[in-house]
């Protein structure tokens, strides 16, 4: 199932949330949508689940117009909105049979909750009202209710907020496992939890799309012409004699033994550095091509 936004801006009051933004998304892609606080990706998120209208634009899911149809689409729909809201009176059992009512999901329901309960890790707590749980099993619980009817679109704001360590890796792995079926968008600030699980990045920025592409090509795009390897020798080594090297355009050295190189990204550094060690009868222990972390593009593209 995918979904498409056409040119979708929203304006609260005069204020301009979304500018024109347009994106696809596959079935079986997972999209890592980010953002700084404010760039707008909470409100995309809700146009797209049809929980408030977009000022222009479309939404298309499966190729149909989300204003034409939105209770169809609804029931395609998982939603864990970036707040969570719960109802903390209920036991998780209660509540997520009552989220199953809605969907009808008729003989299916108890199967269905137990199934959601084992697969979100909720076991332990099961008997235990939401309003006793810890911040980590509440975010358990909502994610338990968007997958509870096994929608086709899932639609995840800040999924793994409040959880330790352990428990972000088990909600990862749930999220890459049922992502392979589905069609996900998932919003954080977590950037190893991009990398690890998302086929590609879209970025917002003052509600405008900065980037669009798979983690590898936005980092090896950042800097289209500059090509940096850092490499670590065995022996000291002045930075003039590193100077000399054919293409190199800057040295900087890292730590003791080890350099960063930049030159063009038209000639591979890497044979020219391995004939000048060898010229030189230095030891190379280390030598890898440098790209730019995911932290550090996002502040490239987002800064003011």
């Amino acid at each position: 199932m995918s979904i498409e936004t056409k040119h979708i801006t929203k304006y609260y009051d005069r204020q301009k949330a979304l500018d024109n933004v347009s994106f696809t998304v596959n079935t079986g892609e997972i999209i890592g949508l980010l953002g700084p606080n404010g760039a707008g990706k909470s409100t995309l998120m809700k146009i797209i689940t049809g929980f408030i209208s977009p000022s222009s634009g479309q939404v298309i899911i499966n190729g149909i117009d989300t204003s034409r149809d939105p209770i169809l689409i609804r029931k395609q729909i998982g939603y864990l909105p970036e707040n969570n809201p719960l109802y903390n009176d209920m036991y998780i059992k209660e509540y997520l049979e009552y989220t199953g009512r809605i969907f009808k999901l008729g003989p299916k329901l108890k199967p269905r909750v137990e199934e959601m309960i084992h697969l979100t890790g909720l076991t332990p707590e099961k008997h235990k009202k939401i309003g006793a749980l810890s911040k980590g099993y509440k975010q358990r619980v909502g994610l338990a209710q968007a997958l509870i009817h096994d929608p086709a679109v899932l639609i995840l704001d800040e999924p793994t907020s409040g959880l330790d360590p352990n428990q972000i890796i088990e909600i990862r792995n749930l999220i890459s496992e049922t992502g392979k079926e589905k069609t996900v968008i998932l919003s954080t600030h977590i950037m190893q939890e991009v990398e690890a699980i998302c086929d590609r990045i879209v970025i917002i920025n003052k509600g405008e799309i900065v980037a669009d592409d798979s983690t590898s090509k936005i980092q090896s795009n950042t800097d289209e012409n500059l090509q940096t390897i850092l490499v670590e020798f065995q022996g000291d080594i002045k930075p003039e004699l590193l100077n000399q090297i054919d293409g190199v355009l800057k040295v900087i050295k890292v730590k003791d033994k080890s350099w960063l190189l930049q030159g063009s990204r038209l000639n591979d550094l890497r044979p020219v550095v391995f004939k000048f060690a060898v010229a030189n009868k230095l030891i190379i222990l280390s030598l890898q091509v440098q790209e730019k972390s995911l932290e550090q593009i996002f502040q490239e593209l987002t800064k003011n």
